[in-house]
């Protein structure tokens, strides 16, 4: 018998006469109800027609993880007074819990994913509701966006709602051809705000690092709610090493299965099934809930009052410069945290201990980031390849994809022959996205028959940290496993098996067919076919990447000592600039190479390396180098790029520049200063860029650094004059070297300067002078020198020093140097190299 009391008391059910309207009229709607409103449970009942008097319909329920699809089926059978699989079923990967009247089902995105590739019509489904769109999953943007384009041209009678608690009603509206949005009340308790941040700073998260020291405060935290408040404790921390870290530090209390006492349970998308359904069913005594953010949406933990957040979370993230993807810990969005603590006041009223404070919940983001913005697009970009479209620019999707993750994501497909160079899904591509893996994983499974089964399924989803980081090893402990991840791995093998077992499905490629299936070599081999540019060679505790990228064993790690391996997973740790192997496989050289045949290449190669032209013959893959050799008759072509990469990374001091040389390029800077055209670009890009008119054919010569430096470089210079304007007999004359002063020596002009450039004479030499010389209608910066050398005065206006200035110097240095003439009138004097005997003689 249905439980009317309790679908009557849910608050939702005020909102449905105007979403029933929405969605007879326009189709589609976007629902924005509080948590434990019933938008999860009673909405899709109602759709269904089993509750009220609506029409009966088939309801697709969309949730974004297996323990919500799982929870919220079962709550609405028991809202029904029958058991999942009755009329209300679920279908998650590896488990279908449908019978033959289900009305109402219950799938993961992913599997709605799956099954709109096979059947684009949805053939036999009237209603499909997105819930919890708001955390904004690759695979739900993707469905929503399908569904859409499902409705605009197949079927404009399939309902669309969108559903969620927290989100971007005004961008899921659009989205939805300008759905109406209904917003539901909620009868949520308050929940009052505990600031709680640490006494002292912590380390801010990096990559899967999370500080031990906040970890600690939020074991202590917990412990404080709970001599403070009444009722269960749900705490949220960003992933499962973080919960077994703070259920350890709460060790004291009574675990799952004890005595009277608090109990500890931890739940997350690994929990086995009896942990999982111990947390959803009301407890006999006091709780204390560790959990991910799968406890933010959809499932109600009954009994909860006290909410402890550590406002951390974790998303993925790519690095397209290392070819690395991985999960990385971030603070949790605002939207988030008002999720979490909204499970506090679900039943009664409650409080929320926020690890952080009230000034930085200011600056959290608003929202998550939407995985399409950060996330690896290769299997995105697969599906939408399969369905069509393959730049996604035909969708209607809240964010487009970059482009840069698109050409990676691409780049992938083309190599594991899920594409065409059109970007088209090819029949292989259709393949691998029918099988439910992400496609690296998808070609492996292929290429091995099958064979590559248990490994493939150990990769798909994240393993235990206890398993270690040898692959084979903890194919091993899998194998052993009794948990709940050892189960899931089961089922999944079983999946992927059927799937390669399918006579439609293509014949292995010959490189990899009857490859041998021991434990080590078969681990090897598929994490080698699934990342073929992680190849590495192994040096030490560190290895190479045939990406390039450098990466470093943990110690004690098992692969210490294989010369190579394949990196399935890795992250950068903080403050450096190679990776850390997380989970990796031992192999042979020529697996390596067969996984890895794209990458393998025979070059004769002739660089700047090491300060000089490296001529070799190499076997790479990718960036390993298999073996190097000598290379005795290089192509001089390839010998002069390289002796110009010289020059531009080392510079043109690698010439021979003598004085005068140095003096030449000098002046022909001044005057392309001041005169311009026709006078030549001197600087180092412009004479790298006309090369082919100065420095040959001296270069083509070159064969080593030593040969540049022995091409005279002012002697090539000459080659730029404007001679065939005439311009260049004109330089001795617009730049002379020297000019004659009056005393009639020639003094060097000094054009380092090219803005002003200097002439250094002694004071004496320059009497008689009205004006400071010029050059090129530049007025020379003179430093006025005593007898000694030394600089005694600087100018650009003599005239002006002459009747201000030369007294000062005149009584500073006439007693120091006697015998050197200082007149009076230095203006009027005669100007002279002697001293005043010689004068007198």
């Amino acid at each position: 018998m249905p439980r009317t009391g309790d679908l009557d008391r849910l608050p939702v059910g005020s909102a449905l006469p105007a979403l029933r309207e929405a969605l007879d009229g326009h189709g589609a709607a976007v629902l924005c109800a509080p948590p434990g409103t019933g938008k999860t449970t009673l909405v899709p009942l109602v759709l269904a027609g089993l509750v009220g008097d609506g029409p009966h319909r088939r309801v697709v329920v969309a949730e974004p993880r297996r323990i919500a699809a799982r929870a919220a089926a079962r709550r609405m059978a028991w809202l029904l007074g029958e058991q999942a699989g009755d009329r209300v079923g679920y279908t998650v990967r590896g488990e279908r819990v449908v019978g033959r009247r289900t009305r109402v089902e219950v799938v993961t995105t992913g599997v709605l994913l799956q099954r709109l590739q096979r059947d684009q019509e949805l053939t036999g489904v009237d209603v499909v509701v997105l819930d919890e769109c708001h955390e904004r999953h690759l695979d739900a943007d993707t469905v929503a966006a399908f569904l859409w384009d499902v409705r605009e041209t197949l079927r404009p009678e399939l309902r669309l709602l969108a559903a969620s608690a927290t989100t971007d009603a005004a961008g899921w509206a659009r989205v939805l051809g300008g759905a109406p949005v209904i917003e539901a009340a909620g009868t949520a308790h308050p929940v009052d705000v505990v600031w709680a941040p640490p006494a002292r700073p912590v380390r801010p998260p990096h990559g899967m690092r999370v500080d031990p020291a906040l970890l600690a405060h939020v074991a202590s935290v917990v412990r404080r709610a709970l001599a403070e408040r009444d009722g269960d404790v749900l705490c949220f921390l960003p992933g499962v090493g973080e919960i077994a870290r703070v259920a350890g530090q709460l060790g004291d209390l009574t675990p799952f299965g004890g005595g009277d006492g608090v109990e500890v349970l931890q739940v997350h998308g690994r929990a086995p099934a009896a942990v999982q359904d111990a947390v959803l069913a009301p407890g006999g005594r006091r709780r204390v809930v560790l959990a991910t953010s799968v406890a933010e949406s959809s499932l109600t933990v009954p009994g909860v009052r006290v909410v402890v957040d550590s406002g951390l979370a974790r998303e993925p993230r790519v690095d397209h410069a290392r070819g690395l993807s991985a999960l990385t810990t971030v603070r949790a969005s605002q939207a988030s945290g008002r999720q979490r603590a909204g499970r506090a006041g679900r039943e009664a009223p409650g409080a929320v201990y926020r690890c952080w404070t009230a000034a930085e919940d200011t600056r959290l983001p608003p929202y998550p980031a939407p995985e399409i913005k950060v996330a690896d697009l290769t299997a995105f970009a697969l599906q939408t390849a399969c369905w069509g479209d393959p730049d996604a620019s035909g969708l209607a999707l809240l964010d487009p994809p970059p482009a840069g993750a698109m050409a990676a994501a691409r780049a992938v497909l083309t190599a594991v022959g899920a594409v065409d160079p059109t970007g088209r899904a090819t029949e292989r591509g259709a393949r691998l996205a029918r099988l439910g893996v992400h496609p690296r994983l998808g070609r492996a499974l292929l290429d091995t028959e099958g064979a590559g089964a248990e490994v493939v399924a150990l990769l798909s989803e994240e393993a235990p940290r206890s398993y270690g980081d040898d692959l084979a090893a903890a194919l091993r402990a899998a194998r052993r496993g009794d948990d709940g991840y050892a189960a899931r791995w089961r089922t999944e093998v079983r999946r992927l098996r059927s799937l390669a077992a399918d006579p439609a499905l293509p014949a292995p490629r010959a490189e990899t067919a009857g490859a041998g299936r021991s434990d080590d070599r078969m681990a090897g081999l598929v994490c080698a076919l699934a990342f073929p540019e992680r190849v590495a060679r192994a040096d030490g505790g560190s290895c190479l990447m045939a990406s390039g990228t450098r990466a470093e064993l943990a110690d004690g790690s098992a692969l210490r000592g294989a010369p190579w391996i394949a990196v399935a997973v890795a992250d950068r740790p903080v403050g450096t600039g190679h990776a850390r192997v997380r989970l990796g496989a031992a192999l042979d050289e020529e697996t390596a190479r067969t996984a890895a045949a794209p990458l393998y290449a025979e070059e004769r190669e002739v660089r700047w390396r090491g300060g000089d032209v490296v001529a070799r013959r190499v076997r790479r893959l990718g960036a390993i180098e298999l073996s190097v050799r000598p290379l005795t008759d290089p192509d001089p072509a390839l010998v002069r790029a390289a002796l110009l990469d010289g020059l531009r990374g080392e510079g043109l001091g690698l010439l021979r520049w003598t004085p005068d040389g140095l003096a030449l390029r000098r002046r022909l800077a001044f005057l392309r200063l001041h005169l311009g055209e026709p006078w030549p670009d001197v600087a180092d890009d412009a004479l790298h860029a006309r090369v082919d008119d100065w420095l040959e054919p001296e270069l083509s010569r070159a064969r080593r650094r030593g040969d540049l430096g022995a091409i005279d470089a002012g002697r090539a210079l000459v080659r730029l004059l404007p001679w065939a304007s005439g311009q260049a007999a004109r330089l001795d004359e617009l730049a002379p070297e020297r000019i004659t002063v009056p005393s009639g020596s020639g003094i060097r002009v000094d054009y380092g300067n090219p803005e002003q450039p200097v002439l250094a004479v002694k004071v004496q030499e320059m009497f008689g002078l009205q004006e400071s010389p010029r050059v090129a209608g530049v007025p020379l910066l003179v430093h006025l020198l005593s007898p000694a050398g030394r600089p005694a005065a600087v100018t650009a206006d003599l005239a002006s020093f002459w009747r201000d200035g030369y007294r000062g110097v005149r009584a500073e240095l006439r007693g120091r140097y006697p015998k050197h003439p200082w007149p009076e009138d230095p203006a009027t004097a005669e100007p002279t190299r002697h001293t005043n005997a010689r004068l007198r003689r």
